[in-house]
């Protein structure tokens, strides 16, 4: 009985030794769209004062009013199909949490009317072309350094064959 008993530890044992046991998680609050703002990326919703409705960014939805109910949709109501996200702003609700955050919407309204700008933002799509452009304009100088060095790279100028 002690020797089924040491196999069966052995066994195990055996077993064991090569299993890795990692635990993954992967928290991922949602990737903000390419016109939401750049100062806080780890935001759940924004308020759109101009069209008073809300943009949840986990579940990539607009959330509004349809004159009944609240309604989510993957795109605004028909009659802001010409709404320039990239140029609208857009209020980080920095400090609300669920899955209503319309709950406050008398408050936003009165807080933030239509036409409302609060400071400059700059959007995700504006910042990765600045990243662009600046990668750009160095690798530009880079190999404009480079040619004037490559010219007489031990090769002469051609008067001396």
């Amino acid at each position: 009985m002690k020797a089924l008993k040491l196999i069966v530890i052995g066994i195990v044992l055996f077993l064991a030794i090569p299993m890795n046991s990692q635990i993954r998680v992967n928290v991922n609050i949602g990737t903000p769209p390419q016109w939401g703002p750049v100062e806080n990326r780890d935001v759940q919703y924004y308020y759109l004062p101009d069209v008073e409705a809300y943009y949840d960014v986990p579940s990539a939805m607009f959330i509004y009013y349809n004159g009944s109910s609240w309604i989510r949709r993957a795109q605004l109501p028909a009659k802001y199909r010409n709404y320039d996200l990239y140029h609208g702003y857009k209020v980080v609700m920095n400090d609300y949490r669920g899955n209503a955050p319309y709950t406050h919407f008398k408050e936003y309204k009165m807080k933030y009317a239509k036409g409302y700008r609060g400071k400059a933002q700059k959007n995700f799509r504006d910042e990765k072309s600045e990243r662009e452009n600046k990668k750009d304009k160095y690798s530009k100088e880079d190999n404009r350094g480079n040619q004037g060095s490559d010219r007489n790279n031990g090769k002469g100028n051609g008067k001396n064959k």
